[in-house]
């Protein structure tokens, strides 16, 4: 697979998981998105430690590292090689969970076909466990709503960002048409999959929930991610918008 699939698969597979996102006609189809958030966890062939061989293969570079220990989070954030969509891996550590919630959550990931673990699809084709019951999903997100999230998703696309200078419109003229399609934004920089920072203006619109079938057979709602706006306060500099994407406070050195 060479990295134009990659983005592809995850674009096809992100809006059937999001079928709000892919009706939206407010910028054109072929705009890129600024960054891609895709959320792991580190357990096996999904670590990041693991991912990072297929990411490089596909073109792209890591650029920073990131620890956000009051998520339970470490993240790395790798540059394209041309002007598409930065790649930000964000990780759940597990040994964050307490005993019981850890103890549900890797006897579900264990369950994993081995088939899927050995693909270089690992992000595109969805989960690769069987679904949880309806229970098990509840004390994984009451415990941490990642987990839940993970449980029922498996690692994959968490949502997309788009930098509105990129779009050549401002943000708040973005914010009212996607109000006016039906998605309400938030401003809350600690609201989505990880802390913003202060250099960017932000919203994160939480795309509609969709009914699950849990393992038992029944039927619940999840909310499943969303889309993001992000525009540079200072528009002078030539950094992307990604790169100041999480606060300065966050980032860790490379190894």
């Amino acid at each position: 697979m060479q990295r134009e699939e990659f983005v592809q698969q995850l674009w096809l597979d992100y809006i059937h998981q999001h079928p709000d996102v892919g009706g939206l006609r407010l910028w054109p189809m072929e705009a890129p998105a600024e960054y891609l958030a895709i959320l792991t966890l580190n357990h096996g062939p999904w670590a990041m430690e693991a991912l990072l061989p297929t990411l490089v293969r596909y073109g792209y570079r890591p650029h920073q590292r990131y620890a956000m220990a009051d998520r339970g989070l470490l993240a790395t954030l790798f540059t394209a090689p041309d002007d598409g969509a930065w790649v930000l891996l964000a990780e759940l550590q597990l040994g964050t969970l307490s005993r019981q919630p850890r103890e549900r959550l890797q006897q579900l990931v264990g369950n994993a076909d081995p088939r899927e673990a050995r693909g270089q699809a690992l992000l595109c084709h969805g989960r690769p466990w069987p679904m949880p019951d309806w229970g098990t999903y509840q004390a994984l997100h009451l415990a941490h709503p990642l987990a839940g999230w993970l449980s029922v998703m498996g690692p994959r696309l968490h949502h997309a960002g788009f930098d509105c200078q990129r779009l050549g419109h401002d943000i708040v003229e973005l914010d009212g048409q996607l109000r006016q399609a039906g998605l309400t934004g938030s401003s809350d920089r600690h609201h989505g999959l990880f802390p913003i920072s202060p250099l960017l203006d932000y919203r994160f619109y939480a795309t509609s929930s969709r009914r699950l079938a849990f393992a038992e057979g029944d039927e619940h709602r999840v909310g499943l991610g969303g889309l993001a706006l992000v525009q540079k306060q200072v528009s002078a500099n030539q950094e992307r918008a990604a790169e100041l994407l999480l606060p300065h406070h966050t980032r860790c050195e490379l190894s």
